[in-house]
């Protein structure tokens, strides 16, 4: 079963600014900075001017994804890489192994830098009204990023030194933002979902993730393989249930008891009730996702319904 856009929203828009504990900084420093990164990620760093950001993936040599992150220059010398808490330490682990005598340094600046998501009409208070996605301003000593929409509501990154002042706007509930994120269709990488995906099995290609005309980087002949091939099977898809999703929890189809037929990239609780997941599956079972065909934990487990998806998939290459 496929619900309405509005089947799962709330009827009042979701706006405030929330502090984001569960996200940290990756600071990358010197005249080497954007030649280093430039030959570990998924995104071109080098033609990453100073009013924008983007997406982007750190894999392994297989393709899969260790980490993704918010990355945006505060300077042409300093990149900021935004990712999850719970992998970043043994995210600038490995990044700095690949550092050998480039003049580029790595460093968790995490206690450096204050994070708030801002969303709905606080974007107004704070920067004067929305803008493009993936558009960065600076703002004072702060930087906000533009992202993806959620549920409708425009949302937007505010990245700025502890001691400045904390973005204007009425406290938003943790909760609801990660609800946003949820409503965006963009999962981020966290510890659960550590290597389980390529890139387009997340749909980083459809949201400006993924650059296939920039050099190589770890994995970049999988990742543009599955691309250029069309041999990709699974894609990332929004889900709505009334059980309890957990992130790394598995989704099974009718057609098959024993097998998963997908994994839960992220979830969060609507505010409407039930919750609303990504779940990155196989193309074959979203297509026969009937009435109670998709389920939860098990093939005995609480249905699940797709949800039409905020932004469209690239067609294969």
């Amino acid at each position: 079963m496929t619900l309405s856009t509005t089947d799962a929203e709330i009827s009042a828009p979701v706006s405030g600014v929330a502090e984001l504990a569960h996200l940290g900084v990756i600071r990358v420093a010197g005249e080497d900075t954007v030649k280093f990164l430039q030959g570990q990620l998924t995104q071109d760093v080098a033609l990453l001017g100073l009013s924008e950001a983007r997406l982007g993936a750190f894999c392994n040599a297989k393709g899969r994804m260790q980490a993704s992150f918010v990355i945006f220059k505060r300077s042409q010398e300093e990149v900021l890489l935004v990712c999850s808490r719970d992998v970043l330490p043994a995210t600038l682990k490995r990044l700095s192994m690949f550092v050998l005598r480039a003049k580029a340094r790595l460093n968790d600046a995490s206690a450096e830098f204050a994070l708030y998501g801002v969303a709905g009409n606080a974007i107004e208070l704070v920067a004067g009204g929305n803008r493009p996605v993936w558009t960065k301003a600076d703002i004072g000593a702060a930087s906000l990023v533009f992202l993806h929409p959620g549920a409708g509501q425009p949302r937007a990154l505010w990245c700025a030194p502890t001691s400045a002042p904390r973005p204007e706007g009425p406290a938003l509930d943790i909760a609801h933002w990660q609800w946003l994120e949820v409503r965006s269709g963009i999962a981020m990488i966290t510890q659960p979902i550590f290597e389980a995906f390529v890139p387009q099995m997340l749909n980083y290609e459809s949201v400006g993730g993924v650059n296939f005309k920039k050099g190589c980087y770890p994995g970049q002949e999988v990742v543009a393989r599955s691309q250029f091939r069309g041999t990709l099977k699974r894609r990332a898809y929004l889900a709505h249930t009334a059980g309890v999703p957990v992130v790394g929890q598995e989704v099974f189809h009718a057609s098959d008891a024993e097998q998963p037929c997908g994994l839960v990239a992220a979830a969060a609780a609507n505010p409407s009730g039930g919750f609303d997941a990504i779940v990155s599956m196989q193309t074959s079972a979203a297509a026969d996702a009937g009435e109670g065909r998709l389920t939860l934990g098990s093939a005995t487990g609480t249905p699940l319904a797709l949800l039409p998806l905020p932004y469209p998939l690239l067609e294969d290459i």
